[in-house]
């Protein structure tokens, strides 16, 4: 097993992959570096493998699945992963290295949102999904996470062999930091320098459709993670609704004692079955999800 193996996961980065390799050589010149080419159409391969690193193919599209190759093909005691952007600082991979060998740490973020990135990031919807998400996260999960989507990231060998990587795309960082919290793992955030893309060097990151994935597998992890209040809040839901269609209906009934909008009580009476299915499908999930906590902790004392 190496000791640290630094993952550089790249799209058409020939502008700037130079620069990271040399970069990240001089703080870890023991180190294995590896560039992971996910289908570049550019010299991004060529020149990766011409300063030194270690090439490696992944073909399906998606930063989700290059992270998937790596995690499943390389074993190190730490991993540091960051982008082929140059966006970010090789001054701070000593220090985020040693959270993870020395102090112990499963998963340490590099924290952009509280230093440099809303000054350098030119992009003003960038800035606010970053906020939104980062939101979403604390709100949604009690956490108090600063930064969720940074690409900047070290690992211990026990996080990176029992992450299930589901997601395919950008969505990784926040499947990463939900994992983390919901597991109970070590998470530790470092703040570092960001600095934004240098000129002729274009994101992959679509701020709409990207962004939209995103928010939409917070919710989905938010359901997977804590099925019994996700439900719960959709109980509340459907019940409300019954109660206002329903609550006219036993009025004018206890008034008149006749039912005339009978398609009304109807309607009412299937969304109150819906709001009890609901309840009772949260209940035996949460059930399930307790047991595989339960189960994953074994996991988690086997894998020394």
């Amino acid at each position: 097993m190496e000791k640290i193996a630094i993952l550089i996961p790249c799209y058409n980065e020939e502008k700037t992959i130079e620069k990271v390799i040399t970069d990240f050589k001089e703080v870890f010149p023991e180190a294995t570096l590896y560039v992971y080419d996910n289908n570049s159409t550019d010299r991004t391969a060529e020149i990766a493998e011409a300063n030194g690193a270690v090439v490696r193919k992944e073909h399906k599209q998606g930063k989700g699945n290059v992270i998937r190759r790596m995690f499943r093909e390389i074993d190190a005691e730490c991993y540091l992963m960051v982008d082929g952007d140059d966006t970010y600082s090789a001054k701070h991979a000593r220090k985020m290295a040693d959270e993870i060998l020395i102090n112990k740490v499963d998963m340490c973020v590099g924290d952009r949102l509280s230093s440099t990135y809303f000054k350098e990031n030119k992009r003003l919807f960038h800035n606010f999904g970053n906020k939104l998400v980062r939101f979403l996260i604390n709100f949604l999960f009690k956490s108090k996470i600063k930064d969720v989507m940074s690409g900047y990231r070290a690992f211990s060998y026990q996080f990176v062999k029992l992450f299930p990587v589901m997601s395919q795309g950008f969505q990784i960082e926040t499947e990463m930091v939900i994992h983390a919290l919901d597991k109970r793992f070590l998470l530790k955030e470092i703040e570092i320098e960001y600095r934004d893309r240098p000129i002729g060097s274009i994101s992959k990151l679509n701020t709409y459709s990207d962004g939209f994935k995103v928010v939409k597998i917070i919710f989905v992890l938010f359901k997977e993670y804590y099925p019994l209040l996700f439900f719960s809040f959709l109980f509340l839901l459907l019940f409300t609704i019954s109660m206002v269609m329903l609550i006219p209906v036993l009025v004018e009934y206890i008034e008149t004692l006749l039912v005339p909008r009978f398609p009304t009580l109807i309607v009412s009476v299937f969304f109150m079955l819906a709001a009890i299915q609901s309840l009772f499908t949260g209940l035996i999930l949460d059930v399930i999800v307790q047991k595989d906590r339960k189960n994953f902790e074994l996991k988690r004392n086997q894998l020394k």
